[in-house]
């Protein structure tokens, strides 16, 4: 794993020192995702530099160092990331003459480009990754992202130059760099508590999308034109989906058999390491299924991690240690008081340096930097629950729809308006043994009055159903979510909200909260269950595999069961959280007190104070759970301070 930027200037007269300069300056503020060397190229004709940090991972050796060059030297690469299956593609290109002088991936990348071409060689590539690629001969510049978005990528301008990173704070070093914040990307963030891509916090940057490449003939490209024109897909879910529904999943008694196999080989393939590897394990289905895979595999026991807390209804490291147990993994456990979590909050804003509302943020670094004392790379479970049907919504959903559309509208607003004024509190007293039911139930509430599946849909992920009403001139941009040529048909509503959630909630929310966390510590996170094989094997699926008898992930647990006992495993899903709602209350009301000052909001004329006021001051009295929207706007907030005041 690693970080890259690059530039390449479009001024009359480029100064080579200065721009040698400006790509070390961005290069090294990517130090946390590549600690153990970094390099800078610049072509000595051409006014473009490629800057790299490497995180060693698979081929130790000065061979692996970046940017590297092809063996022709037409091509020069920066690449982030892994590629699962570079060992059959590295055998089929020494049968046809290659010649390779270390056992990196990137050489073969590189190898393959030199034999098959850019495109091709994308739709080879199984892996997570994020590169840029200078061709020599064409000049032309290269971007890739993988199909899932696991590896972020930012490309943009910046005074006469093009630049590009894996994360904005290196951009953000560029001398002529312009902080105007995007009001539609900040419309997207008040809803869903992330910035999808192909947006961005700043105005004239943008985030290149899981599945797209973008090739670049600067010559020409007008300074300053938007790129995302530009950007091209080379897969998508919804072409995925497509062919493997047409395709069927053969005979349905050999499914979960099926299904194992090719699990477990996507679990072996990310076992290559040559530094130490071990996994996160929650005792949830997601990830105990992938260590016991990656058990099976090994001959030693497994190295797992997992993070307990005190609070009732938040630990899962009881449940963790039962499967670590059973297992026989050699397992490591760590209970976080609450002062850990509250010392960290202040830094994710430097973490995460885009607005980023998540607060299993918080967790997940913990566990991360807990792994990271002993292991360079972690394996995860991620990815199972958006593709297998394991959120609420996926299994009660299209229930709740489906009879409130009997309901006329109005009686609608009148069970709206009655649970919303019971408290979450309350309604988590009722049902004591269902962790943050109270949450469910006030989300469920508020989209009873919508009148199709998508908005029904967008109201349930919300965390401001009216963002454009907080944010001052903020408009709801199009994103691939509510883009109509990127909608299946013929899909179930359950199903669909699965399709939704993999094109945007898993690249926008999971998978960047995963890649900052991991990568803030210079931890490599896998995930096998994201493999485009595994993907699209479950679209060929029928629903029942998904969902059975009202329980979601139907799957994963029969699977699960030849390996682990049922009774290690089955309880309601408790979710990778903290009890914010009442630390908001408690020690963290004074920071957030200052951070939603009235003036200081009017001043930056962003967000409009009133209705935070307004939630702020009936959340501190405990007349309602408002610490979704009230996060969101505390991390707004908090990068502000930090980054646009710089």
């Amino acid at each position: 794993m690693c970080g890259i930027a690059g530039l390449y200037s479009l001024s009359a007269s480029p100064d080579r020192q200065a721009m040698h300069r400006t790509v070390a300056t961005m290069t090294n503020a990517l130090h946390h995702r590549g600690p153990d060397e970094g390099d800078i190229w610049q072509d000595p004709e051409t006014p473009v530099a490629l800057g790299h940090r490497r995180l060693s991972i698979i081929d130790l050796s000065s061979a692996g160092r970046q940017p590297m060059r092809s063996s022709s030297e037409r091509y020069i690469i920066v690449f982030n990331g892994e590629i699962y299956n570079f060992r059959q593609l590295r055998a089929e290109l020494e049968r046809l003459g290659a010649f390779f002088r270390g056992y990196s991936d990137t050489e073969v990348i590189l190898a393959a480009l030199e034999e098959w071409g850019f495109d091709y060689t994308l739709k080879a590539m199984r892996g997570m990754f994020a590169f840029a690629l200078w061709d020599r001969q064409t000049g032309r510049l290269y971007f890739a992202r993988d199909r899932m978005g696991k590896k972020p990528l930012y490309i943009g301008w910046s005074g006469a130059s093009l630049i590009f990173a894996s994360e904005l704070k290196a951009l953000t070093t560029h001398p002529e760099f312009r902080r105007t914040i995007d009001r539609p990307a900040l419309t997207a963030y008040m809803r869903f508590g992330y910035i999808p891509s192909p947006l961005c916090i700043y105005e004239k940057i943008w985030s290149l999308p899981p599945g797209h490449a973008l090739a670049l003939d600067l010559k020409h490209v007008e300074l300053d034109e938007p790129l995302d024109p530009y950007m091209k897909t080379y897969w998508s879910h919804l072409d995925a989906l497509q062919t493997s529904r047409a395709a069927g999943c053969g005979e349905k008694l050999h499914i979960p058999d099926r299904f194992e196999d090719l699990l477990q080989d996507c679990v072996a393939e990310r076992l290559i390491s040559d530094v130490p590897l071990g996994a996160f394990l929650s005792g949830g289905i997601d990830s105990s299924l992938t260590v016991a895979l990656m058990q099976k595999a090994s001959s030693t026991p497994v190295k797992t991690y997992s993070i307990g807390f005190h609070e009732k209804g938040y630990n899962e490291a009881v449940h963790a240690k039962k499967v670590a147990a059973y297992l026989g993994t050699d397992h490591h456990e760590q209970y976080i008081e609450p002062s850990h979590a509250l010392d960290l909050i202040p830094k994710l804003s430097r973490i995460y340096d885009e607005p980023f509302a998540d607060i299993s943020a918080i967790p997940t670094y913990l566990v991360s930097y807990f792994a990271r004392q002993s292991v360079t790379v972690a394996l995860s479970g991620d990815g199972g629950d958006e593709m297998l049907g394991g959120y609420t919504r996926h299994v009660q959903g299209p229930k709740v729809w489906k009879n409130m559309k009997r309901v006329p509208k109005a009686l609608r607003g009148l069970f709206t308006s009655g649970f919303s004024k019971i408290s979450v509190e309350t309604w988590d007293r009722i049902s004591q043994y269902h962790p943050q039911f109270g949450s469910h139930i006030h989300k469920v509430s508020g989209a009873l009055s919508e009148e199709d599946p998508t908005a029904f849909y967008l109201r349930l992920v919300s965390q401001w159903d009216r963002p454009d009403r907080v944010v001052n001139g903020g408009g709801e941009p199009m994103i691939p979510l509510t883009n109509p040529e990127l909608q299946p048909e013929g899909l179930s509503f359950g199903e669909l909200m699965m399709y939704w959630d993999v094109l945007s909630y898993l690249p926008g929310d999971i998978l960047t909260k995963v890649d900052r966390a991991s990568m803030a510590v210079s931890l490599e996170v896998r995930a096998p269950l994201l493999d485009q094989r595994i993907y699209e094997y479950v679209w060929s699926l029928p629903e029942a595999y998904k969902i059975h008898q009202g329980q979601g992930k139907w799957l994963l647990r029969h699977v699960l069961q030849k390996h682990v006992p049922e009774r290690l495993f089955k309880r309601p899903k408790q979710g990778f959280n903290i009890p914010i709602a009442q630390w908001l209350r408690g020690p963290l009301r004074d920071w957030a007190e200052n951070l939603l000052d009235e003036k200081t909001m009017v001043a930056q004329g962003l967000i409009d104070p009133a209705p935070v006021r307004k939630i702020w001051n009936d959340h501190c009295e405990g007349r309602g759970n408002h610490s979704g929207k009230l996060w969101t706007v505390l991390m707004f907030q908090d990068w502000y301070a930090r980054w646009m005041a710089a």
